[in-house]
């Protein structure tokens, strides 16, 4: 079966297709002259059903995923959220969304170190019938990067009953208790 996801992030492409192998996949990079939509909405909820309409109008036929994802700090009042991708600036990289997250810490709630990573995947069917599915999971913020595997917040996120970080725990462990995960085995059950 044929899925279309609207993402140009290859990490998510990976675990999507590490977690739903039996899906062929595709993305929006496969689409010559489509423009995905600036991510404008208040929640993840929002952002990840703009994705999916948008590709959903030029693959009207298949399966279409939307997926929102981010990290919420309680120190720093739930924040990067919907911004965690561009919370260093719109073209930030990894290293320098981190670099941030962790002055912020410094500044206003070192002590504060509790932490969530939340997702929301929006599918469409072929026919048309929208489905919300959502996943997290709970930790903490590590003091400093550590790890090479994973992309995003990994090297900084330490899951609750763990002491390493994602990127430490690497994608096989990840993929078993992450917030992706959770919501894209909820997804495998619409298939």
């Amino acid at each position: 079966m044929e899925a279309w996801l609207a993402t140009h992030n290859r990490g998510k492409v990976i675990e999507f297709q590490t977690l739903l192998p039996k899906l062929e996949f595709h993305t929006q990079v496969e689409i010559g002259a489509y423009s995905p939509p600036p991510e404008t909405g208040k929640s993840f909820e929002e952002n990840a059903r703009m994705k999916a309409r948008s590709l959903k109008a030029v693959k009207p036929s298949v399966w279409v995923i939307g997926e929102d994802s981010g990290l919420e700090v309680d120190g720093l009042n739930k924040m990067p959220g919907i911004h965690s991708a561009r919370y260093a600036g719109d073209h930030a990289s990894d290293a320098e969304n981190i670099a941030k997250l962790l002055k912020m810490m410094q500044l206003r709630s070192a002590a504060n170190r509790a932490a969530r990573f939340v997702c929301c995947i929006i599918a469409y069917s072929p026919e048309g019938a929208e489905y919300i599915i959502n996943g997290k999971i709970e930790g903490r913020i590590a003091d400093k990067p550590r790890g090479q595997g994973g992309f995003g917040y990994d090297p900084i996120f330490i899951p609750e009953n763990e002491a390493q970080t994602f990127a430490e725990l690497g994608l096989s462990r990840k993929n078993q208790i992450s917030h992706r995960a959770h919501a894209i085995r909820k997804l495998a059950e619409l298939f």
